[in-house]
């Protein structure tokens, strides 16, 4: 029977033939599978995390709200996924790690092309990340792209131009590839968006739960990295847990935590 005509099965359907044989391994370490399937997971979750983000700022462009909120709700669901992930990569003890780590060489999670392309969604403009992606690589294209568009604050502000609120037009035509700078006219406005309680506030406080849910897994990757390697260089030339500390507690959405203080 020819391909075409065969019947879609559950393992034809997911490719399990090509996931299941993307493992791998580069030493005999049993920990090795563990740390790969680990990794590859991430990297589907990042994929649907793309795709859900840049069905949200459609969403939020168009006005639509309510769909919007369940969208969101679906992000920080993964979010949770990500974060609580990391409590299987961390049974992989110091010693087991050392096992097989010289094996991947100058491999890095900071060659995570789909991870910067999520920052830059997030908002992150910050061409040094471009280092380790060839001019004319399509991972580079990606990020540069990802960081040429409206982020994702730029969205929930068209969403609020389109629900009716006056925004300052400087907010809303600016340099997309540069980065957000708090506003004060924009706070001013999340004020009047707050005291109303209605949508916009509640879109407002899921993107405030969305950034809690990078920053605690921003958190809890630092401690794993320092569980695991301690103060060690990572692989691939990166400083490790040193630099991971110097992402923490940097929010995505800084106008959405400054109004606290105004309300």
């Amino acid at each position: 029977m020819a391909e075409q005509d065969a019947a879609v099965n559950y393992r034809s359907y997911l490719a399990l033939d090509e996931i299941l044989g993307a493992q791998r391994r580069r030493s005999e370490e049993h920990d090795e599978l563990l740390f790969i399937i680990v990794h590859q997971v991430y990297e589907l979750w990042f994929k649907q995390l793309l795709h859900e983000a840049g069905h949200l700022q459609e969403q939020l462009e168009e006005g639509q709200g309510p769909r919007a909120l369940q969208t969101m709700r679906r992000i920080l669901a993964i979010l949770r996924t990500v974060v609580a992930q990391l409590d299987v990569l961390e049974t992989l003890t110091p010693v087991q790690y050392t096992g097989f780590r010289a094996r991947l060489e100058t491999a890095s999670g900071f060659q995570s092309g789909q991870f910067r392309e999520l920052e830059a969604v997030f908002g992150r403009r910050d061409p040094g990340v471009l280092g380790p992606y060839p001019a004319g690589s399509a991972e580079r294209g990606r990020i540069e792209a990802a960081m040429s568009r409206p982020a994702l604050f730029d969205s929930f502000l068209r969403y609020l131009a389109a629900t009716g609120f006056d925004l300052p037009p400087e907010a809303l035509q600016r340099d997309f590839a540069a980065p957000w700078e708090p506003s004060d006219a924009v706070q001013e406005l999340l004020v009047t968006v707050y005291r109303q309680e209605g949508e916009g506030a509640q879109v407002a406080e899921r993107l405030v739960d969305i950034d809690e849910g990078i920053q605690a897994w921003r958190y809890q990757h630092v401690k794993m990295v320092e569980r695991t390697i301690g103060a060690k260089p990572g692989t691939g030339g990166s400083s490790g847990a040193a630099y991971l500390r110097t992402t923490l507690f940097t929010p995505a959405f800084p106008d959405l935590w400054a109004v606290r203080s105004r309300l």
